[in-house]
């Protein structure tokens, strides 16, 4: 009787659990994916909430695209664990799929995903191998959408590592490219889209501005974008906020503190109302940035302390964390407080030693690392300048002190050893597959030796006093990047009296705008063109690494493949077939 009460349970149970994971119809399945895509950067709750709804169907193309998007959710809540579960899993579901359009569209997904995850691990290099495989599927099946997406998020890579000018030139290409084909989204998409294309490069804009302090035009065109990305985001809150928390920098860089204020203010409610205690954080520290700068120590000790607070339980703005102990530092040494002082200088070198180490592989944190070198050195005087006033009162901790030095000295010895060592690395060619980290490696001065004509010798001494309107200046530059648009620079007459014919003004002007604008003659101006195409065609293009140097030479208007190689080699630091064997 046991047994077939038993039997009888199992049966029913058996068939409730088959009732329940039974497969999708096709219109809920893209349904559900469309709601996927467009919560994961709005309300990750209901994205999750979403993906495990359609985890739920027993087709395997649905549990292969459920688990990708499951995978990348569950990294943005910090579990790696079970984000490379998710991960394996997905592959897994994958296989069993037929081949078909929809399993090479799927896949790509995968890569998608598995490119973000990736990316908020810090791993650079990983995401772009996903990038690259993803959007070579995507090519293969003509997926015009996921192509654009694919771009989109190449172009940040290039934006997190220095290379500013490539990714500019592409999302400015993609974003006229969405424009153009807006037909093939719906509003939400073409919305979204829109959106990540702006802010990623608004953010290459600012980037390369502060690379370059003189440019002020390129500020200008971060907030620009900045602005067309809150335009865009009003269904994006994620998007929206960091735009508004850039924009507010901005306004910050450029001195206009009452706006700059405003804005954080609004980022602090805005991130109050919907639960985002980094973004809190970081409005915290700006606002304390801003009261320091103006000189009001009491009012940015308070926002400092809020952000040292929500640091503590975030666990995710380190960076914030570090920055506001060595400001508190500073306003306690003008204070004239030395056990304060004294106190935050030692939280900031602590913390600075553990950042240090786990930012060193990746560009963006060595980059990060040598702006805040001069920072170190303040807080290590900051601490010789008050130890013995703080250590007489405390004999107990002498011992301690002497320690205490020791390792300050280490770290910093270990800081400069490092950097000797990251001045020697080719890191272009570690950071993609060991590429493109030498451009945040080479000091200002070691620019790219450019052999000058008489003619635009002559040129640059006639620009000393040269002077042309704003409106006339921003239309040559206008035409500039229009020619740069077509790759017109690939010709091998591409020289200054030909560009100056070809936009319709003369040498002279010219040569003052391009040195004016861009920092560099118009000779450098095109060889870092020419040789920036040929790197990001090599990273993208399997086919073109397999060319000789004559022939991509040839490809980019060099004159002789002597001259190509050796540009090529002041910006990698490598020949183009070394470059092209450690892709």
């Amino acid at each position: 009787m046991r047994l077939i009460i038993s039997f009888l349970l199992f049966f029913v149970l058996n068939t409730a659990v088959s009732q329940q994971k039974k497969a999708l119809t096709e219109q809920e399945y893209l349904v559900l994916q469309n709601k996927i895509r467009l919560n994961i950067n709005i309300n990750i709750d209901s994205a999750f909430v979403y993906a495990n709804r359609m985890a739920s169907s027993n087709d395997n193309k649905h549990l292969a695209f459920a688990n990708g998007a499951l995978s990348y959710l569950l990294q943005l809540q910090g579990n790696t664990a079970k984000s490379k579960e998710k991960h394996q899993l997905a592959l897994k579901y994958l296989d069993k799929v037929p081949e078909s359009r929809d399993k090479i569209q799927i896949k790509a997904s995968i890569y998608n995903y598995a490119g973000l995850t990736e990316w908020k691990r810090a791993n650079f290099s990983k995401a772009l191998e996903n990038y690259q495989e993803g959007i070579k599927l995507s090519i293969q099946i003509g997926d015009i959408v996921q192509v654009v997406k694919f771009r989109n998020n190449i172009a940040s890579i290039n934006d997190a590592v220095g290379n500013y000018r490539l990714a500019i030139k592409d999302l400015r290409k993609l974003n006229d490219f969405v424009d153009k084909n807006e037909g093939v989204y719906n509003r939400s998409q073409f919305l979204n889209n829109k959106s990540n294309i702006n802010l990623t490069l608004a953010s290459s804009y600012e980037n390369y501005y502060m690379k370059n302090l003189n440019q002020g035009i390129l500020l200008d065109s971060a907030k620009y974008f900045y602005k067309k990305t809150v335009s865009y985001s009003q269904n994006f809150l994620d998007n929206k906020i960091v735009a508004k928390l850039s924009l507010g920098n901005i306004y910050s860089l450029q001195k206009d503190y009452a706006n700059a204020e405003k804005t954080y203010y609004d980022i602090v409610f805005l991130a109050h109302q919907n639960k985002m205690p980094e973004m809190i954080c970081t409005a915290n520290y700006n606002l304390g940035d801003i009261y320091y700068t103006t000189k009001k120590y009491d009012k940015a000790l308070v926002f400092f302390r809020k952000t040292d607070s929500i640091a503590a339980l975030t666990k995710t703005n380190q960076v914030d964390y570090l920055k506001s102990n060595y400001y508190q530092a500073k306003i306690y040494n003008i204070l004239k407080e030395p056990e304060l002082a004294y106190k935050h200088s030692k939280i900031y070198l602590d913390n600075y030693e553990n950042s240090e180490s786990k930012l060193n592989e990746q560009i963006l944190e060595v980059n990060y690392k040598l702006g805040v070198g001069d920072l170190t050195t303040e807080m290590v005087t900051i601490q010789e300048k008050y130890k013995y006033d703080v250590f007489l009162n405390k004999a107990l901790k002498v011992f301690y002190v002497l320690i205490f030095i020791t390792v300050v000295f280490l770290l910093i010895k270990n800081i400069r050893d490092k950097n000797k060592a990251h001045k020697k690395m080719n890191a272009l060619i570690e950071e993609f597959k060991a590429n493109l980290e030498k451009k945040s490696q080479v000091k200002p001065e070691e620019k790219e030796e450019v052999l000058l004509e008489p003619e635009e010798i002559q040129l640059k001494k006639e620009n000393v006093n040269l002077s042309i309107d704003e409106a006339k200046e921003n239309k040559i530059v206008e035409k500039l990047l229009a020619l740069e648009s077509k790759l017109e620079y690939l010709n091998a007459d591409f020289t200054l009296p030909y560009v100056a014919k070809k936009i319709k003004t003369n040498t002279t002007y010219l040569s003052y705008v391009v040195n004016k604008r861009f920092g560099k003659s118009f000779g450098e101006y095109s060889n870092e063109l020419k040789i920036n195409y040929v790197i990001n065609e090599m990273i993208t293009n399997h086919m073109y690494r397999k060319y000789s140097t004559q022939a991509i030479a040839e490809s980019v208007g060099f004159k002789n493949a002597v001259s190509f190689a050796k540009s090529f080699r002041k910006r990698t630091g490598v020949s183009p077939a070394q470059f092209a064997n450690n892709i």
